[in-house]
């Protein structure tokens, strides 16, 4: 959904979102849904509002498949892009909730995907107690152990072994 920025009346204006909305790398398994109020100050456009959808990912531990529901504060302003050759520089922490649009529109399904984007775990998990996978076997240790010595002990740290059995003699 696009918003013509010229449009926007002086009280604002209230947008609902209801569809399927893919950003890339991301599983969406239902509907996107959103509701913002987007307000123009000057050249300012202040979009604030919630975003909930339901999203699949693989854990990172085990490797199984799981879902979560998602749902995101928004407030974002949005500035006029600068002219091009401006000098361009990184965004600091209290910038993070800054946008940029250049014409007249701002697409809110980029808005939407960017948002869902930044609040996904890099490594997400299926839940803080996931005891992954045996590195040698491939058993999932969330349903039992397995049979294998977990014996082996890094050979950088071999020496620190030494010194630990020195001190038991």
């Amino acid at each position: 959904m696009k918003i013509v920025i010229a449009d926007i009346p002086e009280e604002g204006l209230i947008a609902d979102i209801d569809e399927k909305i893919r950003p890339e790398g991301i599983d969406v398994t239902s509907p996107v849904r959103a509701g913002f109020s987007i307000n123009k100050i000057g050249t300012e456009v202040i979009v604030s509002g919630k975003i909930s959808a339901e999203l699949e990912f693989e854990c990172s531990r085990c490797l199984k498949s799981f879902r979560n529901d998602i749902g995101l504060d928004v407030n974002v302003v949005y500035h006029p892009a600068a002219e091009p050759g401006h000098e361009k520089h990184a965004l600091h922490d209290d910038e993070m909730d800054m946008g940029f649009y250049q014409g007249d529109e701002i697409d809110l399904n980029d808005l939407i995907k960017e948002q869902i984007l930044l609040n996904t775990e890099m490594k997400p998990l299926c839940s803080e107690s996931c005891r992954g996978i045996c590195p040698r076997c491939g058993a999932d240790l969330n349903t039992g152990s397995c049979d294998c010595v977990q014996k082996e002990i890094d050979p950088r740290l071999a020496v620190l072994k030494k010194l630990l059995d020195k001190g038991k003699e």
